[in-house]
């Protein structure tokens, strides 16, 4: 099979939403704090995964910050639920970063996984290539205790994923992506999933009435 074959959608699996449906890509820690909400919309499955579209304006949210996309990008779930690779289609300053994660799986119809810290970066800004949170993770595998099996196996994959996306190794070259990118595009207009709300940190004191 070519990598062009391969990357040919696939029919939606029941288990799965309809293609075209909005949802949102729930995140935490380790110790099961709330992370990142990204409002995304499912465009289907090849070879390599799921993916997940997020139209320009939508929103990335976590507790005390909010950013909307700045141009469309699309985001590839593989099967081993151990990272996430979001590719930009008009990028200012990054065209690939991967999250390196554990336990992304589908929950209820929406993709949920832990944020593992380290993040595979390909920039055009001129620093290149490279793995990015490295303190982020040295800090969290001791407070958060990770195994350390895990711990070997992440460094490993992160350093794995930085070797494939330097050889654009499919998904990681730019065909892949951008048949995604081309279908995302090619979606009717799909209203946005309702904003999220992250409760107050206890002891915060509300505005004067």
């Amino acid at each position: 099979m070519t990598d062009a074959a391969a990357a040919q959608p696939r029919p939606t699996r029941l288990d799965r939403p309809a293609v075209g449906t909005a949802l949102q890509f729930r995140w935490r820690k380790w110790d099961g704090g709330a992370h990142w909400v990204n409002d995304e919309v499912y465009l289907g499955s090849d070879r390599w995964g799921d993916w997940l579209g997020q139209p320009d304006g939508w929103r990335n949210v976590r507790p005390g910050l909010e950013f909307p996309a700045d141009g469309p990008n699309v985001t590839l779930l593989p099967p081993s639920g151990d990272f996430a690779m979001t590719v930009h289609a008009t990028p200012r300053r990054v065209r690939i970063y991967i999250d390196i994660a554990w336990d992304i799986r589908w929950d209820a119809g929406a993709p949920t996984g832990i944020d593992m810290d380290l993040d595979v970066v390909k920039a055009i800004d001129g620093r290149g290539l490279f793995i990015d949170d490295r303190d982020e993770w040295d800090e969290h595998r001791v407070r958060y205790g990770y195994p350390l099996d895990l711990v070997e196996r992440l460094d490993a994959l992160a350093v794995d994923l930085e070797r494939r996306v330097a050889a654009a190794e499919a998904p990681f070259d730019d065909a892949t992506a951008d048949a995604w990118l081309a279908h995302l595009a090619s979606l009717p207009g799909v209203p946005a999933p309702p904003r999220v709300e992250f409760p107050a940190p206890q002891g915060a004191v509300g505005p004067a009435a």
